[in-house]
């Protein structure tokens, strides 16, 4: 019988301490750092103004991309983007019927870029990329043509 009731607190006692330990389990996730994929977007980070300029970037190419090259004379080329320690990061060919709407775009992007740059004081090879020393159509898609790709 003295077992019984030596047996009979332990049991309540485990039982308490089963039903407060699960209870304070759920009351700890409070205190964990959010999930990164759940943060709220940070704008005054380099991710994400890299992300941004990539975006620009791709929306550039896509809207030059659609456009089918038949007739190199009716195509031209601009420097795109910046270096940090100067000259274009790549040269960019273009249909002269959207240059009015494209070349505002691509010095956006150029314009980004050296903010971006600036802001985070990015290094860059500094190799200087040559400008193309023509245009030719192959299989409908423009290519830049520079003196080491003939």
């Amino acid at each position: 019988m003295k077992k019984f009731f030596v047996s009979i607190p332990v049991i309540v006692l485990c039982t308490t301490l089963g039903l407060v330990s699960c209870n304070s389990t759920k009351n700890a996730n409070n205190n964990l750092p959010i999930d990164i994929a759940d943060r709220p977007i940070d704008e005054d980070s380099q991710k994400y103004d890299q992300a941004q300029i990539d975006k620009l970037k791709a929306s550039i190419e896509s809207e030059v991309s659609g456009e089918k090259c038949n007739n190199a004379s009716e195509w031209t080329f601009a420097p795109m983007g910046i270096k940090s320690c100067g000259g274009p990061q790549l040269y960019i060919a273009y249909p002269k019927k959207i240059e009015a709407t494209i070349l505002p775009r691509i010095n956006e992007y150029t314009d980004k870029v050296r903010v971006f740059n600036e802001k985070y004081n990015i290094m860059s090879d500094c190799v200087m990329v040559m400008p193309p020393t023509s245009l030719k159509c192959v299989n409908g898609k423009v290519r830049l043509i520079t003196p080491d790709n003939n």
